[in-house]
């Protein structure tokens, strides 16, 4: 049956459901619920919050909580050149996307700009889904947003008022910037703004923002962007059917991201990401953030003592510490006046708050010795009011195993967006800060650097995965890109600079017909053989990956072979 009621309201909880076991999962529900399935693996269900368990990791396990993602982009030309872009552009290969549909899952569009627009004056776009619109039909088998077809944003740009045909807006103008970066229109070749390919199609996602029960759940600064996890996959599924509608190859690029997760790829989105990069004609690219120098990150081996600084005026924050070690760990924790929880035992599960005789702070802490989806021990922490000073977490080595491991754990505090203050570890460590689902195991990487003097950018998000796995593929220009709405710096903008490096060249590869069988792994190989690599550095390297970003040395390694 629809959905479209729970979906949007806030009384009802939104599961990220296994799509055989909906029933298992949400057995102590005491009423019928309403159900969704994404695909063979996975389902959203929507349940009254009223007759339903607390929201707790306990009641419904990490993985299906749907996690809060943001915008990864800075505030503070010539990047296309040093991607190599321009040449490709121009003959004998003139690449510029064309029979490409470039897919961004963000704020919106603003769809009237000349930046979107063919040479006749006709709309690039060849949808939007609005879900924050819900006056008109939504796409076949979606039960919730609007849906504008091109047929609609030509007739709303041919209007006195565009806005009452389509009234779909980018108010944040995120979404803008990152689709004018990869699909700008060149209706003036001698113009000073262009976009990677473009003339590329475009679609569009515009996110509903996230409900207020999750974002009190993750304890999310009051003005901050947040989106679901759920919603974000929905997004996805979208898109990637264009390659079937529209019988042409689907880049989808992700300009969001969230410190929640192992870090490992192992998000129920980041395994819905891996199933549609694998498919041929599609694409899947995603920043690595802008978290590398936040002191967001802590990494060390048991026992350990982690310190984290509370600013002033913080209402809140979450946190989470991931070890893939078979020895049993045990915490505490320590106020700023030294006031000290009762020991947390990883082996016997643990889900409880703590509050503290002479500090205000409330601590909700959920212990999984393995969790679901990655099998591993997790720790997840939420405190509030926290007071400000130097908080402990004093993590011990309950047992001796007698099996050899590192002892290795990582703990990792909110994206920067999310806290309305700072929240920093006292020791932190830049490295294996790339935010989800940029992790995930099959979609393409990048890390950011300064096009303009080809230094890597400090607030970078860095690899490697936590697995070991080798993350970022390589950098892309990030900083101070051209957009149709000025310049725009952060990992959001490498992303979508990719994005239309990898639409020249799947026309190349499969709208003329080159090489039919391209998708998200055979691109990176092609790409990794074109990436401009420095004397004095080994590679793959935690920053650069396989080395800088560079189209036109991808076909100079194609022409020589």
């Amino acid at each position: 049956m629809p959905c479209k009621e729970e979906i949007l309201s806030n009384d009802y909880a939104d599961i990220i459901a296994d799509y055989y076991l909906p029933e298992r999962l949400l057995e102590q529900v005491r009423q019928p619920f309403c159900f969704r399935a994404l695909n063979e693996e996975y389902g959203i269900a929507h349940i009254n919050r009223s007759e339903a368990p607390p929201l707790s990791i306990g009641n419904y396990g990490y993985a299906a909580i749907p996690k809060l993602y943001g915008l990864m982009q800075t505030f503070h030309t010539e990047n296309l050149t040093a991607m190599g872009n321009l040449r490709i552009q121009a003959p004998p290969l003139s690449l510029q996307g064309r029979g490409v549909v470039i897919g961004f899952i963000d704020t919106g569009i603003r769809y009237q700009l000349d930046a979107f627009l063919d040479e006749e004056g006709n709309s690039r776009i060849v949808s939007i889904w609005d879900q924050t619109i819900q006056d008109g039909p939504p796409p076949s088998g979606f039960d919730y947003g609007t849906e504008y077809t091109r047929e609609d944003i030509n007739r709303a740009l041919r209007a006195g008022n565009p806005l009452d045909v389509v009234p779909s807006v980018d108010e944040n103008g995120h979404g803008t910037a990152m689709a004018s970066a990869a699909a700008g229109s060149v209706l003036d070749m001698g113009a000073a703004f262009r976009g990677a390919a473009p003339r590329a199609d475009i679609a569009v996602v515009k996110l509903k923002g996230a409900k207020q029960y999750l974002r009190d759940y993750y304890l999310v600064a009051g003005d901050a962007d947040a989106y679901q996890e759920n919603d974000i996959m929905e997004g996805v599924k979208y898109l990637e059917q264009m390659a079937v509608v529209f019988e042409r190859p689907v880049v989808i690029v992700l300009g969001i991201g969230t410190n929640l997760g192992n870090h490992a790829g192992g998000s129920p989105l980041g395994s819905y990401l891996n199933t549609v990069a694998s498919k041929r004609s599609r694409a899947v690219v995603v920043c690595g953030g802008n978290e590398g120098d936040k002191r967001h990150h802590f990494m060390n081996t048991v026992p350990q003592q982690v310190e984290v600084r509370v600013g002033e005026g913080v209402s809140g924050f979450c946190m989470e510490l991931w070890s893939s070690s078979l020895n049993s760990y045990s915490l505490t924790v320590q106020t700023p006046g030294g006031e000290r929880t009762a020991e947390i035992d990883f082996w016997s599960g643990f889900d409880r708050p703590f509050s503290f005789i002479f500090d205000r702070t409330v601590i909700y802490v959920s212990a999984i010795l393995v969790e679901r989806e990655s099998g591993e021990e997790l720790v997840f922490f939420r405190f509030q009011n926290p007071t400000p000073g130097i908080w402990r977490i004093i993590v011990s080595d309950r047992e001796n195993t007698r099996i050899s491991t590192s002892g290795l754990f990582h703990m990792w505090l909110p994206v920067t967006e999310f806290v309305d203050g700072e929240v920093e570890f006292l020791e932190p460590n830049p490295d294996v800060t790339l935010t989800e689902p940029s992790n995930a195991e099959k979609v393409i990487t990048v890390s950011t650097y300064n096009g303009m003097n080809g230094n890597w950018f400090p607030e970078s998000g860095r690899g490697f995965a936590r697995d070991g796995r080798i993350k970022p593929e390589f950098a892309a220009p990030g900083v101070q890109v051209s957009t149709a709405l000025g310049e725009r710096t952060g990992s959001s903008m490498a992303a979508a600079l990719t994005a239309g490096c990898v639409a020249q060249f799947m026309e190349w590869a499969i709208v003329e017909g080159n090489a039919f069988l391209v998708e998200s792994r055979t691109l990176k190989s092609y790409f990794v053989r074109g990436a401009v690599r420095e004397e004095g550095i080994m590679y793959p390297d935690n920053r650069w990956g396989y080395g800088k970003l560079n189209i036109t040395g991808t076909f100079e390694t194609l022409a020589r072979l």
